[in-house]
């Protein structure tokens, strides 16, 4: 195993008890809530207002209720007002966070309530309101600002890096953790009836086409992942070379390779992409754009087109967000990056078509939405997660994280349910 990117001593995750840990600070906003009782108030004020406009229940703790909805609709149960009112006028939505984490508000129904928020989002909170956001949104804090290989690689540790045997619990026997592709008959609760991984594989091939990967191929694949789209084009004949900054993944993606008998056709590089060497015929990365950083985009890219010989091609598939949406936010510090991708930022497909233009020899030939079969992917995966609890306990997870993940995953299906965050895959040429 070649590598440009030290690796770190240090103890995995899963035997530590809490993700992240309290003694490093990254737990921020769990304590009593402090003193700050007119940003409470505001906050309470505002979330009452929104929810008379949208088709949702809000329940105080004597069983009150108020708001658009009605008895079959999604329910919003406020435990602990005071704190969880608090935390949403100091922190914003990040509170919102962090008050499910905590119990300060629950719901048994999840998604529905994050929907209800995603389908509002232009009009949740009042234009006046949203100028003051800067009073409690700092922005990503430097250090987790993807930038060097050293920041990346901590930036993945602390996601991909928390425990191969998490991420079985709830994955498919494919271990893609991206959006599937799928096709066919749809059952009565509205999901597909064919499995994940006949899904997951339909979304690796569909890259691989995209990509023109055939036998006899030299493939750099951005992103490891645990192995599955260097095994599949392995398998077509291809020669992979894949890069990957996390240590646990690339482990287990080589015995999965081993396993599948093509580990003489793949090479897996602890390396970041900006080190890679080589003329190759067909490029892939699935899902890795969004850890990149806006203003390395131009690199990514660029890297992209170094890498690749004349007329190769380029299979690429990314989450994205409106154009718009990305120029409001793009500076904003979420509840997505303090407890779940530290650095990150989903880019719009203008960003995209706009940093080719200007900074490649490379153009998009042909495109595919999947964004809708995200949606019914991490329903899948929530499902499986919250089946498995006790056994993602038993990992040393504490209810504190598996209420944060429960919380990850449900407001993420809500976003592209929603069509707020969408999923593409790029064709793209090399001129």
């Amino acid at each position: 195993m070649s590598s440009t990117v030290p690796v770190p001593d240090r103890t995995p995750l899963r035997a530590e008890r809490v993700v992240p840990r309290p003694a490093e600070g990254v737990w921020p906003g769990l304590q009593d809530p402090g003193e700050n009782r007119v940003r409470m108030v505001i906050a309470r004020s505002l979330l009452r207002a929104a929810v008379r406009r949208m088709p949702m229940r809000l329940t105080w703790p004597d069983g009150s209720s108020e708001g658009a909805g009605d008895a079959t609709s999604p329910d919003m149960r406020v435990i602990r007002p005071e704190a969880f009112f608090t935390r949403l006028g100091t922190e914003g939505l990040i509170g919102l966070g962090e008050g499910w984490m905590v119990g300060d508000w629950d719901s048994d129904d999840l998604v529905g309530v994050m929907r209800c928020f995603t389908d509002h989002i232009e009009s949740l909170v009042p234009k006046p309101v949203r100028n003051l956001r800067r009073l409690y949104d700092r922005g990503q804090p430097r250090e987790e600002r993807a930038a060097d290989a050293a920041v990346s690689q901590e930036n993945v540790h602390r996601h991909y890096d928390l425990s191969n045997d998490l991420f079985q619990l709830f994955l498919d026997e494919s271990m893609m953790y991206s959006a599937a592709w799928f096709e066919g008959p749809v059952g009565p609760d509205g999901q597909h009836l064919e499995s994940l991984t006949a899904a997951q594989h339909r979304k690796v091939d569909g890259i691989l086409d995209l990509a023109g990967v055939r036998d006899g191929s030299r493939v750099i694949e951005i992103g490891t992942g645990w192995g599955e789209a260097a095994i599949r084009a392995a398998q077509r004949g291809a020669r992979v070379t894949t890069l990957t900054l996390s240590v646990e993944q690339a482990e287990l993606a080589r015995a999965r390779a081993e396993a599948a008998g093509v580990s003489d056709r793949i090479t897996i590089d602890i390396r970041d992409y900006r080190d890679a060497r080589g003329e190759y015929d067909a490029a892939i990365s699935i899902e890795m754009i969004e850890a990149v950083g806006e203003r390395y985009w131009p690199e990514y890219f660029r890297t992209i087109d170094r890498l690749l010989a004349p007329g190769g091609r380029f299979g690429l598939q990314a989450i994205t967000m409106p154009h718009h949406r990305l120029q409001a936010t793009k500076s904003s510090y979420t509840w997505i990056h303090k407890y779940i991708f530290p650095g990150g930022i989903i880019p719009s497909v203008e960003a995209i078509e706009q940093t080719l233009d200007r900074h490649t020899t490379l153009h998009i030939d042909d495109r595919r939405s999947i964004g809708l079969d995200y949606a019914e992917t991490l329903h899948r995966w929530r499902d499986t997660f919250l089946a498995r609890e006790q056994q993602v306990r038993g990992l040393g997870f504490d209810e504190t994280f598996v209420r944060m993940w429960d919380f990850y995953l449900a407001y993420c299906e809500a976003g592209f349910a929603s069509r707020y965050l969408d999923d593409w895959q790029f064709g793209i040429t090399r001129s």
